[in-house]
């Protein structure tokens, strides 16, 4: 079995430091920890309104860090010019609405598909490996990988995490994932699982074998205040290998 690798999102770290307007928690800061923590790679996402990371943060992250950096921008012209710019190893294209708090779900990707397929293009052309972010759909699965050539898909777990932090049953979710994950590996994708995934969610998700990689941000930024990033970042590693 392949080990499953996690990456390390810190937007929240950023979150909390506009909250103030300082220059501290330092995102950079926390990207090194992470990084000396046994992270695989540190996840940020560059939103159109930088509510959180910010450009001055992707410049010196990128220069600094060691470990693939896997930046996550919207489709758009101004993320695209960004993007290859700064040439992250990894980039994930997920969908992004002004008004949400959260990503919300996976890309549309019947939307604007033309404009879509070129970016990703230019983007593997540039040396990063593309990824996907969707919702667990054999089709959307099929689109990605023979319309518009990612390297990767990062299936949407949003809904499957609320169904197991409410106690319901999750079992079909499970088994759409499960389903999904193989069909997407078996046509050359790699599979990447991410949102609102905590411990007891990864460990669910962690058996399905042709998940490649976790990436967890909001509840492991919030468990560090309690027990550290370090401890935190080893918990996860533990729980999903």
């Amino acid at each position: 079995m392949t080990k499953i690798r996690l990456g390390v999102n810190i937007d929240h770290v950023a979150t909390v430091r506009n909250a103030r307007g300082e220059n501290y928690p330092s995102p950079v800061r926390a990207a090194l920890f992470a990084q000396n923590y046994g992270a695989h790679s540190v996840t940020i996402h560059l939103r159109e309104d930088r509510r959180h990371i910010n450009d001055a943060d992707l410049k010196i992250i990128k220069s600094k860090l060691k470990i693939p950096l896997n930046l996550e921008i919207a489709a758009t012209n101004e993320m695209l010019k960004i993007a290859l710019k700064y040439k992250p190893t990894y980039i994930c294209i997920v969908p992004e609405k002004r008004k949400e708090v959260t990503t919300e779900g996976g890309l549309n990707l019947n939307y604007n598909k033309t404009f879509l397929k070129k970016l990703i293009k230019k983007l593997k052309n540039n040396g990063s490996r593309v990824s996907l972010f969707i919702e667990p759909k054999i089709k959307d699965i099929k689109l990605a990988k023979f319309f518009f050539e990612s390297d990767c898909i990062e299936i949407h777990t949003g809904k499957i995490c609320n169904l197991i932090n409410s106690k319901k049953n999750y079992k079909a979710e499970f088994q759409k994932i499960n389903k999904c994950s193989k069909y997407a590996n078996e046509i050359g994708l790699e599979v990447h699982a991410g949102h609102g995934l905590n411990f007891l969610s990864s460990k669910i998700l962690s058996k399905i074998k042709y998940i490649q990689e976790f990436n967890i941000g909001h509840f492991l930024v919030g468990e560090s205040i309690f027990l550290g990033l370090k401890k935190t970042i080893k918990k996860f590693k533990t729980l999903i290998k």
